[in-house]
């Protein structure tokens, strides 16, 4: 996701012509312009939305007369699975650093069944920890399903018995799908997660 606009910013009385942005770069106009995107991003940050700016050489940083507003703490994925009986397919993994810390994950996710068109949808939320190398879900995962079951047409390609899950691998939180035998299900997920590190 990615939104632009331009900014004439004409020098006069008070009105500011250098812009710092949360990261301590200063940003000016060029040419009287000055750039403003937006973006999403994986990156922590406690108020959820950050700026960026002020191009230092490093890939991926905004131009020198750019501002960058970021939604931060983001996670997104997607996957297109053909399932049998106990198949999984793996939506989005979300390693968890080398730092100890805790985790509140909540993701949104869609489904479609490719053949059919028959749809699911789940919020799921999540508590995880670390202590810097293995990750640990605290509890059960608290999850929301709409699962399409196609009862008016006693269609026995009902997506009832597909499920999604938060489970621990590793240092990683997955988001992770669980199939119907026979169906392909094209997935999208969106999460957010907040952090808390030891003091």
């Amino acid at each position: 996701m990615s939104n632009a606009t331009q900014i004439s910013v004409t020098a006069s009385g008070n009105v500011a012509t250098d812009f710092t942005t949360d990261d301590a770069k200063t940003t000016s106009p060029v040419g009287n312009i000055l750039i403003v995107s937006a973006d999403d991003t994986i990156q922590n940050n406690d108020s959820g939305v950050r700026t960026i700016g002020g191009d230092d050489g490093m890939s991926g940083r905004p131009a020198a007369n750019e501002i960058r507003v970021e939604i931060t703490n983001r996670l997104q994925g997607i996957t297109t699975v053909e399932f049998d009986v106990a198949t999984t397919g793996d939506i989005i993994t979300f390693g968890l650093g080398g730092t100890a810390a805790v985790y509140r994950i909540e993701f949104d996710v869609v489904g479609i069944e490719t053949t059919t068109g028959l749809g699911v949808g789940y919020s799921v939320d999540a508590t995880a920890r670390t202590n810097g190398t293995v990750a640990v879900i605290i509890q059960t995962p608290n999850k929301d399903a709409d699962e399409d079951l196609d009862d008016a047409n006693n269609n026995d390609d009902s997506l009832g018995d597909a499920n999604m899950d938060v489970i621990a691998d590793s240092n990683n939180i997955i988001l992770r799908a669980t199939g119907v035998a026979g169906t392909i299900i094209s997935y999208s997920a969106v999460g957010i997660y907040v952090r808390v590190l030891t003091p």
